[in-house]
């Protein structure tokens, strides 16, 4: 066991990217902690069982579009590690009188599927899957670099300008096509339309056409296992069941060289207290957080019975009807109030990955929007979105787990007024996450990084904060420039 004086690196926090930068550390041969508040390691990729004994349900995340996209896990080997399901159907978008908007991983066969609209789908989204690999490197660090695939950043900002705007519909005639670019936009939390919803929904959709978006076998908490399991046999320790408070505590308890930080900004300012630089201080409060999620889990007795059977195909489900209806519900979350008709984000991973509920039993995923600190819970309206577009819904119900936004805030204190992007990831955002600077992981504090979905790429199970935070403290701290091989067989 390595012991407190001995240790190079302490990590504060085993979520993805807590885990992805005491991988990359200690496969650099550093000697590595990471101490976990929580008694199960995973933050945002857990697994756990929240409504019956035997249905496993993801706390946070479900499917990883970014599981076989992210540079992070592509040199990590994930896909090596880790057993995938990967549904032909990405996502699909049911709308009234039993009609449906289906997103294959074939784009030609999306876009038959679209009507008069199928050509201009296929138009808009082509060029972008066909080098999903690069718009992932162009979108999975900070966007103050200069891109390294050009003619792909510029195919990618011509688009978002035009999904972004006002002008979002000009190219297309019915509401299939449009109702489909927007359930994947609308994973931003954001207003509707913008230009970072707008980016967002277009890079998901580039991975759903290209590799599609992948299910991880027996939960998340798998590629977390995988994660764990590295750092271990690489000579990492992971401490669970401890909250670290403060940068002195963690440098007495440990006496590491550098601390890479799986936390907010607002947790990094309460943690440095007066050690941190007030300029570097001041820069950080302006820092916000985004809208928040209301989750609830379900536990049932037979699968969805969706109005149009080929939605249960999809690994991923977009509930809120037409374009023009999910707009409204979001940005009504945007101006602090609880839609009527909400967007829902659905999965059913059951359907795909048997282990995760009892035989012939089934597990429903589901979160929908709601303003930041929300106390309301949300389960009547998920429901009822449900029996919208799948009548009889109520009756497979066996049990339900609820969380208000408050109540995900407290299971994860990165989540503040339960905003699971750990800060709202609109474009000035994006640029100044969360200060402009071309590394902004590395702080102003000697030694302390931080590696966190407060800085880029952003929201997402990716890893990259953490590896792009852990690769800046080599540089900068060890003289290392050279990346460790992450490969499953070194």
């Amino acid at each position: 066991m390595v012991r407190g004086g001995e240790l190079d690196a302490a990590i504060v926090g085993a979520g993805p990217n807590g885990l992805a930068a005491a991988v990359t550390l200690a496969r650099a041969g550093l000697r590595v902690r990471v101490y976990e508040r929580s008694a199960q390691p995973g933050g945002g990729a857990a697994t756990a069982e929240l409504t019956l004994p035997g249905f496993r349900h993801d706390v946070c995340s479900a499917v990883h579009p970014l599981a076989f996209e992210s540079a992070f896990f592509r040199a990590f080997g994930l896909r090596e590690r880790v057993e995938f399901v990967t549904p032909d159907v990405s996502f699909a978008q049911p709308l009234d009188r039993g009609r449906v908007a289906i997103a294959h991983r074939d784009l030609d066969r999306t876009a038959a599927g679209l009507g008069r609209d199928g050509a201009a789908y296929a138009r808009l989204m082509r060029p972008l899957a066909r080098c999903a690999h690069q718009v992932a490197e162009t979108t999975g660090s900070t966007l103050l670099r200069v891109p390294r695939h050009p003619i792909t950043a510029a195919r990618l900002a011509l688009r978002t300008a035009e999904q972004g705007t006002p002008a979002w519909n000009l190219r297309f005639r019915e509401d299939a096509a449009p109702a489909l670019l927007t359930g994947v936009a609308a994973h931003s939390i954001l207003a509707q339309p913008s230009l970072a919803a707008a980016g967002a929904g277009l890079v998901l959709g580039a991975y759903a056409h290209a590799q599609g978006w992948p299910i991880p076998v027996g939960g998340s908490q798998a590629i977390v296992d995988a994660l764990v399991a590295d750092l271990q046999a690489h000579g990492g320790e992971l401490v669970t069941d401890h909250e670290v408070t403060s940068l002195a505590e963690l440098t007495a308890l440990t006496g590491a060289r550098v601390a890479l930080l799986d936390v907010t900004p607002r947790a990094l300012q309460e943690m440095a207290g007066d050690g941190m630089p007030d300029a570097y201080r001041r820069r950080l409060e302006r820092f916000r957080y985004g809208g928040a999620v209301a989750k609830v889990d379900f536990a049932l007795s037979a699968s969805v019975p969706w109005a149009h059977p080929d939605v249960a195909r999809a690994g991923t489900v977009h509930l809120g009807g037409t374009r023009a209806e999910m707009a409204r519900a979001e940005n009504a979350v945007n101006r602090g109030r609880h839609p009527d008709h909400p967007y829902v984000l659905v999965s059913q991973p059951s359907l795909f990955d048997a282990s995760r509920a009892p035989d012939g039993a089934h597990t429903l995923w589901t979160y929908t929007h709601v303003p930041s600190g929300s106390d309301v819970d949300r389960r009547d309206v998920v429901i009822a979105q449900l029996e919208r577009f799948a009548p009889g819904f109520r009756d497979t119900i066996l049990a339900v787990s609820s969380r208000t936004a408050v109540e995900v805030a407290a299971h994860n204190l990165n989540y503040i007024g339960g905003d699971i992007a750990a800060g709202a990831p609109s474009l000035p955002q994006l640029l100044r996450r969360p200060v402009l600077s071309p590394e902004p992981w590395r702080t102003p504090i000697p030694g302390v990084y931080l590696a966190t979905a407060s800085t880029p790429p952003g929201p997402g199970v990716h890893g990259l904060a953490g590896w792009h935070a852990a690769r800046s403290a080599l540089r900068h701290e060890f003289g290392i420039v050279q990346n460790p091989d992450l490969s499953s067989g070194a």
